[in-house]
C-alpha cells in the first residue's frame, strides 16, 4: 500500500459509525482526498482538534487499491483557524469555498497553484462583510482561471479592442463581453467600468492586497461575483446558491 505525505487544508468532515470520521482534505500534491480518521470522535483521540475545518496540517495517509477512501495515519497541525471560524460569517464564507472546491476539483487531481491560492485566501485575515465578499470573488475568479474557464474580459469579444477608460460592457450569453460600440441590444447584465476594474485588479493582486483595494467596492464585488457564479454553475451543471446558505447541493 503506497503511503503519501502532503501539506493539506482540512475542508470538512462528518461522522462515520460510532467513533470514526470521514475527512475531506485539499492536499498540495494530490488534490482533493477523502479519508477515514479511525477513533477521531473519541475524547482521547490522537487527532485531537487537528481535523477542524480550515486547519492547515501535514497529512500522512495510505491508499488501498479500488478504495475511494484513504486511511489517515497521522496529522500534524501547522496552523489552526479555529478562532477565525468561530465567527459565523467567516465560517459561512469558508464553507462556501470548501463546498465549491469539492464540486469543482476532481479527486486526486494535483494542482499546486490552486492549493496555494486557496491557502492565501484562508490566510488573508478578512472578517468584515466587504472583506469576505472580496475573498469569495477572488476565489471564484481564480478557480475559473486555473481551470481554464475564465473568459477574457480585457477586450470586446466582437471587435477585439480593449475597453476604453470609463466604458461599460454587456455580458453575452456565453459570458464574453461586448463593448458599447459593438452591442446591438443592451443586455440585462451590464458590467460598469468600475466592475471591470475590480475584476482586472483581482487578477493582479494577492488576496490580502485585493481586500485592501476593494474596501469601498461592495457593489462592484457583488456585480462581478454574480456573473462568476453563473459561469461556475454552467461548468458544474448545478446552481450556485451562494455563501449564506451552504446550498450548493452536492
Amino acid at each position: 500500500m503506497p503511503i503519501y505525505e502532503s501539506e493539506s487544508l482540512v475542508l470538512k468532515s462528518h461522522n462515520l459509525a460510532e467513533a470514526d470520521r470521514i475527512v475531506v482534505f485539499f492536499t498540495r500534491e494530490h488534490g482533493v482526498v477523502r479519508g477515514v480518521a479511525k477513533g477521531a470522535k473519541r475524547l482521547n483521540s490522537r487527532f485531537g482538534s487537528m481535523l477542524e475545518p480550515f486547519s492547515i496540517v501535514n497529512l500522512d495517509y495510505f491508499e488501498k487499491e479500488d478504495r475511494d477512501l484513504v486511511s489517515i495515519r497521522n496529522v500534524d497541525l501547522v496552523r489552526s483557524f479555529f478562532a477565525e471560524a468561530s465567527d459565523p460569517a467567516v465560517l459561512q464564507s469558508y464553507a462556501y469555498i470548501a463546498d465549491l472546491l469539492i464540486a469543482f476539483a476532481p479527486p486526486h487531481d494535483a494542482n499546486e497553484n490552486l492549493y496555494r491560492m486557496i491557502k492565501a485566501c484562508v490566510e488573508s485575515g478578512g472578517s468584515s462583510p466587504v472583506e469576505l465578499a472580496a475573498i469569495r470573488l477572488y476565489f471564484e475568479l481564480w478557480l475559473l482561471r486555473l481551470a481554464g474557464f475564465l473568459p477574457n474580459w480585457s477586450v470586446c469579444d466582437e471587435c477585439r479592442q480593449p475597453f476604453a477608460s470609463g466604458e461599460s460592457a454587456n455580458v453575452k450569453a456565453d459570458f464574453h463581453l461586448l463593448c458599447e460600440r459593438c452591442r446591438k441590444v443592451r443586455s440585462h447584465t451590464v458590467l460598469s467600468a468600475a466592475d471591470l476594474e475590480t475584476f482586472a485588479t483581482a487578477l493582479k493582486l494577492s488576496p490580502r492586497a485585493f481586500i485592501e483595494f476593494a474596501a469601498d467596492r461592495s457593489a462592484e464585488l457583488a456585480a462581478v461575483s454574480a456573473v462568476l457564479k453563473r459561469i461556475i454553475a454552467n461548468v458544474i451543471g448545478r446552481e450556485v446558491v451562494g455563501e449564506n446558505s451552504f446550498a450548493l447541493h452536492f
